[in-house]
């Protein structure tokens, strides 16, 4: 599957964002979605995932409360809606695939087969 990420931009703090992550190539509804991201000089992080169906998600601490993820997989794009953003949030942000197994290790990025190329976020003071 191919996934291409886009919707990232310059806001302020406190702005809200919305990215989408398009899926091409293989079903898209047989895949769980996350999304990660890297900041400068650190290390890629999980933000949120999403199960093949929508019914579990997973959100890291720092962004739960603030951020949805969601998907529409009759239009095969998995969504990041984010909201009160920081400039902690600044990052490039990335969209992953894992074929649907039973079980989905959300938060491991080693847990992946496909990614995208990202899309720069960032969030000015």
């Amino acid at each position: 599957v191919q996934l291409q990420a886009f919707g990232g931009g310059l806001v302020q703090a406190g702005g809200s964002l919305r990215l989408s992550c398009a899926a091409s190539g293989r079903p898209f509804g047989s895949y769980d979605m996350g999304w990660f991201r890297q900041a400068p000089g650190k290390e890629r992080e999980f933000v949120a995932a999403i199960n093949w169906s929508s019914s579990s998600t997973y959100y890291a601490d720092s962004v739960k409360g603030r951020f949805t993820i969601s998907r529409d997989n009759a239009k095969n794009t998995v969504y990041l809606q984010m909201n009160s953003l920081k400039p902690e949030d600044t990052a490039v942000y990335y969209c992953a695939a894992s074929q649907s197994s039973g079980s989905f290790f959300a938060r491991t990025f080693t847990w992946y087969d496909y990614w995208g190329q990202g899309t720069l976020v960032t969030v000015s003071s």
